[in-house]
């Protein structure tokens, strides 16, 4: 057992076995079965998918917020490159690619169930779920052409002088804010629209 943790690969396909044994119970066990290929299925494993890519994006933005920016400046400055070369790039990396992936199955989504153009035009009963598309839409864009590029510069990744790097980090900081603060009514209206709209 100790094998499968001291891997993170070997701990996610763990994780893909143990759901293939759960899905595979269920099923047997459901006398109303939903056909593996069918149209419910694959929207169900979408939603899924969709959920665990915005779960990893939210969770690693509110992390960075939470825990790493406030927490830079307890850090004596011989230990900061530790996050700066070697933590953030890696998060950062995870969180551009989540961002993108929650963007592409919300869309895949939205189009399979068949509500996107309504979703993205705000008719109802799409209201809440549109709301929430769009400042998730928002949310990603400050992710790849506001924040990433900033982090390039703030981390180091690509040169530039101390007065940009700073400008640079201050940029970063402040989109990051502004997707924090949008990720909690992005959030009520993805959850809103699924209970029903408000």
């Amino acid at each position: 057992m100790g094998a499968i943790f001291q891997s993170l690969q070997r701990t996610l396909i763990a994780g893909v076995v143990l759901l293939v044994i759960i899905v595979a119970l269920t099923t047997a066990l459901s006398p109303a079965n939903v056909a593996f290929g069918s149209h419910a299925w694959g929207a169900f494993v979408m939603r899924w998918l969709h959920v665990m890519f915005g779960v990893l994006w939210i969770g690693l933005l509110w992390y960075f917020n939470f825990v790493q920016m406030p927490s830079m400046p307890k850090i004596p400055d011989e230990q900061k490159p530790a996050i700066s070369k070697v933590i953030a790039p890696t998060a950062l990396m995870w969180f551009r690619h989540a961002a993108l992936w929650t963007v592409i199955t919300g869309l895949t989504l939205a189009a399979m169930n068949g509500y996107i153009v309504q979703a993205l035009t705000l008719h109802r009963p799409f209201t809440p779920i549109g709301i929430g598309m769009w400042l998730a839409l928002v949310m990603a864009y400050n992710v790849w052409f506001i924040i990433w590029p900033n982090q390039q510069r703030a981390l180091g990744i690509v040169q530039v002088d101390a007065d940009t790097k700073a400008k640079s980090a201050r940029m970063a900081m402040m989109a990051s804010r502004f997707n924090t603060m949008f990720s909690v009514p992005m959030l009520f209206c993805m959850v809103a629209q699924q209970n029903g709209g408000f």
